[in-house]
């Protein structure tokens, strides 16, 4: 069972992540298939963009529980550098829940959207973690003062306060008119000018990705993580919790 599926129309590049039964979380494999999709889409002349999309309810939830303690940090954090160094424009559309690791994918697609069912929170406060390695892309482009209240207190908020904040470029309405601005754009124009916006979060990849991957395996194998986890797993509150 494929948890990507890819598809090409137009010069847009469509990596739909279609992994339902776990909410598309970035388990080793949907990773694995996700980066492959993305190599290729860089090497086909014909394509102009990727647009990451999902099935069902959820565009991703994070990290994949289950899997705990393997080498998710490094993982996402090469998920998300391909993303941002990608030549090509990368384009998210949501109309879903996005959470914890999930924003990290979100937030290194160079353009998103979100329709009136998106929904986003971190959530890693409360399961005894931090957004360590998805502030790489996050930070250098989120509203100083909403990152702090988001981090801390795993508030859920929607479309119209992601785009204001700037975790979202726009409603889902504008996708049409952002695709086919792309697709005007010569393979040249696009990279070099990604390359400008990309600036800043390039240089956070390389400043802080080590010590934020060492921070971020640290918390995962901590005890609260393990009782904040348990807890999310068995649908209660952790011990902590007031």
């Amino acid at each position: 069972m494929t948890l990507v599926r890819r598809s090409s129309e137009h010069g847009i590049t469509t990596l739909t992540l279609d992994s339902p039964h776990n909410r598309n979380a970035l388990s080793s494999r949907l990773v694995a298939e996700l980066l492959e999709g993305l190599e290729e889409a860089g090497e086909d002349g014909e394509a102009r963009a990727v647009l990451l999309t999902h099935t069902g309810n959820t565009f991703c939830s994070g990290a994949d529980l289950t899997e705990a303690g393997s080498d998710g940090p490094q993982a996402l954090v090469r998920l998300m550098r391909t993303v941002v160094e990608l030549t090509k424009p990368v384009v998210a559309r949501v109309n879903g829940h996005a959470r914890a690791g999930g924003l990290g994918l979100l937030g290194s697609c160079d353009i998103s959207v979100a329709g009136e069912a998106a929904t986003f929170a971190f959530t890693e406060a409360r399961l005894g973690l931090a957004p360590a390695v998805i502030s790489l892309p996050l930070l250098p482009r989120l509203d100083a003062r909403a990152a702090a209240r988001y981090y801390l207190t795993g508030e859920r908020f929607g479309a119209a306060e992601a785009v204001r904040i700037g975790l979202v470029t726009a409603g889902e309405q504008e996708l049409d008119a952002i695709l086919d601005g792309l697709r005007r754009g010569s393979p040249q124009g696009l990279a070099e000018s990604k390359a400008l916006a990309t600036a800043d979060v390039r240089r956070a990849f390389d400043r802080d990705a080590e010590g934020l991957t060492a921070l971020s395996a640290r918390l995962f194998a901590s005890s609260e993580a393990r009782e904040g986890m348990t807890a999310f797993l068995e649908r209660r509150e952790p011990v902590w919790a007031r």
